[in-house]
């Protein structure tokens, strides 16, 4: 599975960057509402979850049947905005001297568990069901987005992969596409016209 390589060489990346974070840096400004502990507690989910719906019951049936479906509909249907940020507070407040290498071994575990369920297996997600291969496109997002905010926060080099960052890229161009922007997209990579102010998938 493309989304598992791509899910491991993010998640390290993730880490390296972690562990890379000056003491002084931690309440810095990150992103929105989030300091720099408020942002790597909420990236670091995108990790833990995986573990997570891993050992839960599977979801009966298939309601997103792929990454772009979970962005483009499903996501802004039952997404709540505040609560992602107050788990996001919480899971920073949470983080310790010893996070990064609980961070390691939660990876692992998720990884083994990956194996072990393969790509179609159906992944609970409240009432979404989704298959494991296209739940990982969507932590994949979240690790390489954030990875970049944690960067520029902490003034660091992300390092991730030209070929992870592309298929990033990728799914946020076929989201936009099944959203109705696909010519807002072109247009804006091409120059004709920039995209509106504020503009985000999500």
């Amino acid at each position: 599975m493309t989304s598992t390589t791509d899910f491991e060489t993010a998640a390290h990346s993730f880490l390296d960057l972690v562990a890379e974070v000056k003491v002084s840096q931690w309440g810095e400004p990150a992103l929105g509402v989030w300091d720099v502990r408020s942002l790597v507690g909420h990236t670091s989910r995108a990790i833990l979850t995986v573990e997570q719906y891993l050992l839960a019951e599977p979801a009966p049936a298939v309601t997103a049947p792929d990454a772009e479906s979970y962005y483009a509909t499903v996501f802004t249907e039952y997404t709540d905005n505040d609560a992602i940020a107050a788990r996001g507070v919480e899971a920073g407040k949470a983080l310790n001297e010893n996070s990064g290498a609980e961070f390691e071994a939660t990876l692992e575990r998720a990884l083994a568990l990956i194996e072990k369920n393969g790509p179609d297996r159906v992944v609970a997600i409240g009432p979404i069901g989704i298959p494991l291969g296209e739940y990982l496109r969507t932590r994949v997002f979240e690790l390489v987005v954030h990875c970049m905010d944690i960067a520029r926060a902490t003034n660091q080099e992300h390092g991730i992969p030209a070929d992870v960052v592309a298929n990033v890229a990728d799914l946020a161009a076929r989201v936009a596409v099944r959203k109705g922007d696909g010519e807002a997209i072109l247009f804006a990579l091409t120059g004709r016209r920039p995209l509106r102010p504020r503009y985000s998938i999500l």
